[in-house]
């Protein structure tokens, strides 16, 4: 590799995809430190990105694709990493010239998994195919897992919980992008009436009401609803200082396993097999492996198109988990 050459790394959504692409940026700058990287993703999503020390330029994608490829070719750069592999990056790759690598997304073994159960996925991380883009670098996995480095101004003393929570908690990320990557209301109620230690509920302002009547069935001093009060970086913060992690398949399953938590992940229509499972952190799965119409979808949907909803409402909670300080 030339000491200077300039490369573009493209990841354009969403949270946990961009979080799983970490270990390449860091890799690939610990390894050439020479190189100079700049990742291309869009402005919702930069903040995931901009206290990252391996990264020298953030660039957004705004609404004016033809305008950023006139700011893009001035840099010149020398290579493309593309992760994302979409119309949109061909188009980026076409109008840079340069030469670039592309993530294998494996489309064709993920309708097979999900259309007729046929599993031809490689039993392989999605960070270990992101990182087969370097091979060519001779870039190799460092195995220090994900990064995710959180403002000073974003992280959250324990001196703000209350005091009930204060001396150890589990963290319990109740979001998620579609309803059937969520286990329902009821069903997050015997979770958290399952759990011994006091507990935080992590979500958007979307999931407030959830959390409301999550509350509504315990004691109080028992649950905590920080749905809707922090931030995305203020969520990572909490997560970063609890004890134990439950969650969904979403974003927050990643920034937690890049702080090495031990991690309690709930599947529902997806299936860890598509590779996005917590990586390099200890983890167990909560999923309901006894149904053939798993897994119905990679991504998912509003409602289960079976109708029943039994790879959330019949998963089992049959797993031991260890009494935090605090504990009742």
């Amino acid at each position: 590799m030339n000491k200077s050459e300039k490369f573009l790394i493209l990841r354009f959504s969403s949270i946990g995809d961009i979080i799983l692409t970490t270990p390449v940026v860091r890799c690939l700058k610990l390894q050439h430190p020479n190189a100079e990287i700049h990742f291309l993703t869009k402005e919702k999503f930069r903040f995931l990105l901009d206290e990252n020390p391996y990264i020298d330029k953030v660039w957004c994608l705004n609404h004016s694709l033809a305008a950023l490829l006139k700011e893009l070719k001035k840099e010149n750069f020398n290579v493309i990493i593309d992760l994302h592999r979409n119309i949109r990056t061909l188009r980026i790759k076409l109008a840079l010239s340069v030469k670039a690598y592309s993530f294998e997304k494996l489309n064709i073994q993920k309708f097979l998994l999900t259309n007729f159960k046929i599993d031809r996925m490689p039993d392989l991380h999605i960070v270990d195919r992101n990182l087969e883009t370097l091979v060519s670098f001779g870039v190799k996995n460092d195995f220090k897992g994900l990064d995710y480095f959180i403002p000073p101004k974003d992280e959250i003393s324990l001196d703000s919980l209350p005091s009930t929570h204060q001396n150890g908690y589990t963290a319990y990320a109740i979001g998620g992008q579609h309803t059937t990557k969520k286990l329902p209301v009821p069903r997050m109620v015997e979770l958290c009436k399952k759990l011994q230690s006091p507990i935080i509920l992590l979500g958007g302002p979307e999931d407030k009401s959830a959390g409301d009547e999550i509350m509504s069935q315990l004691e109080t001093h028992k649950i905590y609803n920080g749905c809707g009060q922090y931030n995305f970086n203020q969520s990572a913060s909490i997560l970063k200082q609890a004890i134990l992690v439950f969650t969904h398949d979403t974003g927050l399953m990643h920034v937690a396993s890049a702080f090495k938590k031990k991690i309690y992940s709930i599947w529902g229509n997806t299936v860890p097999a598509f590779g996005m499972y917590p990586y390099l952190t200890p983890f167990e799965t909560i999923e309901n492996k006894d149904l053939s119409c798993r897994p119905c979808s990679k991504i998912g949907y509003d409602r289960c198109p079976k109708g029943h909803f039994k790879c959330m409402t019949e998963s089992s909670f049959d797993f031991a988990v260890p009494e935090l300080p605090g504990s009742d």
